[in-house]
C-alpha cells in the first residue's frame, strides 16, 4: 500500500470548486498545461504524440476523476498507484512531476484571474503533492515491465467501424477479468489508447480486444482499417477495479453497451470455469442490431450456465419502450428503449450488485437513472476509460 499525506477536507473542496468554475474552458486550461510544460522542460514533448488533441481530453478526464476523490484516499491512493505504473510505459521519471505540478499550477492560476489568492495556490500545491507521491512511489517501487509485446494473431471486420483482435504476448501480461489494458500499434506510434480484453486470462498471453473505430479516433480507426496479422503491439499494465464480489452474497446485474461488453463477458467468462456462482442478469445494448455483435456468443455461454440470464436491448426497433417483442428476422426477444430506460424501469435493483461498462455517456445515463429509481449508488462499479 502506497503511503501518501492525505489531503485536507477544505483543500480538496477548493481544488474542486476552482476547476468546476473553468468547466467550460478545459480545452484552454489543457493547452497552456502542455505549453507551459514543453517550455519549461523541453525532453518532455518527447514523450507525448504529434498529435495532442486526444493527450489534451485525457488529461480533462484524469484530472476531473483525481479531484472528484482527491480527499478519499481508498478511492483515490488505488486509481493513482495504477496510473503511476502505467505512465512509466511513457518514459515518464520522478524528476518530471515537479514540472508537470508547476505547469499544472500556473495554467489553473492564469485562467483563474482574480479568483486565484494564496489560499487556492496552497490548496493546489498540496493536491499535486499527494497525486505526484502516490504515482512516482507506485511507479518508483514497481518490479514488473512498463509494456510487454504482443503479435496480432487474427483481425476479424465485423463492420465498417467494428474488429475483433486477437493478440498473443510473448509473455502473458498480468490482469484479473474485468481489467482494462492501453495500446500502442504500429500504424500510431506514441498513441495510446485503452481497451477492455474480452477474454478472461488463462496463463497463455492471449487477449481478445473488441475494437469500435469511433469518430477523431486515430488508433482505434487505425485498429479497425489496418491492422494485420503479424503486427506488433506493445500493451500496457492492466488498471481497473471491476469485478464480481463473490463473498458479498448479491446476485449480479451488468449493464454494457456496445463495445462496453468487452469487460463484462471477460468476468462472465472467467465465472463460466467455476463450480458455483450467483445468479448473473446481463443486459445488453446498442442503438442498431449491429451493435449486439456478440449476442448469439453470449446466448450459447448462458445456455450452457444456467446462472446467466442475457436480456438485449434496442433503440431501433419499434413498439412500447421496455416492452419484450420479437424480431422479424429471427433474432432473439428484445426489449426496446435505451439501457438507462429500460433497467430503471424494470425496479431499484436494490439487492444486487450493479457493474455498468460503455460510453461515458451510456454510463452517465444509466447511473443517474438507476440512482433515481432506488439502486444504492455504492452498490454500482463501473470503470472509467479516460477517451480513446
Amino acid at each position: 500500500m502506497v503511503e501518501v499525506p492525505p489531503v485536507r477536507a477544505t483543500d480538496a473542496e477548493l481544488v474542486r470548486t476552482s476547476f468546476a468554475a473553468l468547466a467550460d474552458d478545459t480545452e484552454s486550461v489543457a493547452r497552456l498545461f502542455y505549453a507551459t510544460l514543453f517550455a519549461i522542460d523541453p525532453p518532455t514533448r518527447d514523450l507525448f504524440p504529434v498529435t495532442m488533441t486526444a493527450q489534451r481530453e485525457r488529461f480533462v478526464a484524469a484530472l476531473a476523476h483525481v479531484l472528484g476523490r482527491v480527499d478519499d484516499p481508498d478511492r483515490l491512493v488505488p486509481f493513482l498507484a495504477q496510473l503511476g505504473r502505467d505512465h512509466r510505459k511513457f518514459g515518464v521519471l520522478t524528476e518530471h512531476y515537479a514540472s508537470v505540478g508547476a505547469a499544472l499550477v500556473t495554467s489553473v492560476r492564469r485562467h483563474a484571474g482574480d479568483r486565484w489568492d494564496d489560499d487556492l495556490e496552497q490548496a493546489w500545491t498540496e493536491a499535486f503533492r499527494t497525486v505526484a507521491e502516490t504515482m512516482s512511489t507506485a511507479a518508483r517501487t514497481e518490479r514488473g515491465p512498463a509494456t510487454w509485446a504482443a503479435t496480432v494473431v487474427g483481425h476479424r471486420r465485423l463492420g465498417d467501424d467494428l474488429a475483433v483482435v486477437r493478440l498473443l504476448s510473448d509473455t502473458p501480461v498480468p490482469r484479473a477479468a474485468g481489467q482494462y489494458v492501453s495500446v500502442q500499434v504500429p500504424q500510431r506510434p506514441r498513441m495510446w489508447r485503452w481497451m477492455s480484453p474480452a477474454s478472461a486470462p488463462n496463463g497463455t498471453g492471449e487477449l481478445e480486444l473488441h475494437v469500435r473505430a469511433v469518430p477523431g479516433g486515430w488508433v482505434s480507426g487505425s485498429i479497425v482499417a489496418h491492422t494485420r496479422v503479424g503486427d506488433r503491439w506493445l500493451v500496457g499494465p492492466a488498471l481497473g477495479r471491476m469485478s464480481v464480489d463473490r463473498a458479498g452474497g448479491r446476485d449480479v446485474l451488468m449493464v454494457a453497451g456496445g463495445t462496453g461488453l468487452a469487460p463484462l463477458r471477460a468476468i462472465v467468462e472467467q465465472m463460466a470455469t467455476r463450480g458455483a456462482n450467483p445468479r448473473v442478469q446481463l443486459f445488453v445494448g446498442g442503438r442498431t442490431r449491429a451493435d449486439l455483435y456478440d449476442l448469439d456468443a453470449l446466448q450459447r455461454t448462458a445456455t450452457t450456465n444456467p446462472w446467466l440470464t442475457v436480456v438485449p436491448v434496442l433503440e431501433e426497433s419499434v413498439g412500447r419502450h421496455g416492452a419484450p417483442e420479437e424480431r422479424p428476422d429471427g433474432m432473439h426477444t428484445v426489449l426496446r428503449g435505451t439501457l438507462a430506460e429500460v433497467v430503471a424501469g424494470l425496479g431499484d435493483w436494490a439487492d444486487r450488485q450493479v457493474l455498468l461498462s460503455g460510453s461515458p455517456g451510456m454510463v452517465r445515463a444509466t447511473l443517474a437513472a438507476m440512482t433515481a429509481a432506488g439502486t444504492p449508488p455504492h452498490q454500482i462499479s463501473w470503470d472509467p476509460l479516460p477517451p480513446a
